[in-house]
């Protein structure tokens, strides 16, 4: 009986942050949407020799890398879809 209670609450426990995650990947989405002009500022400094912004472009796509990938396994393993061995 116990392991039905565990069973819905592990459910649950998965969708509440399945849909944390998802919420975060939009706002991250949205954020990079809203300041594309500072990043095209970016890319032209870099691409005029400041080489030392080159750590931002790779901060976010590690911070969206991060984020989505979690988001991405969650859902999978939400759905009950897992890799084969």
């Amino acid at each position: 009986m116990s392991t039905q209670s565990n069973s819905a609450g592990s459910t649950a426990g998965a969708f509440v942050s399945t849909l944390a995650l998802g919420s975060v990947s939009a706002a991250l989405y949205l954020l990079l949407y809203l300041h594309e002009e500072k990043l095209e500022t970016i890319a032209n400094l870099i691409r005029q020799g400041h080489k030392s912004y080159v750590v931002v472009p790779i901060g976010i796509a590690l911070i969206f890398s991060f984020i989505h990938g979690a988001f991405t396994g969650r859902f999978w393993d939400l759905l009950g879809l897992k890799a084969r061995k």
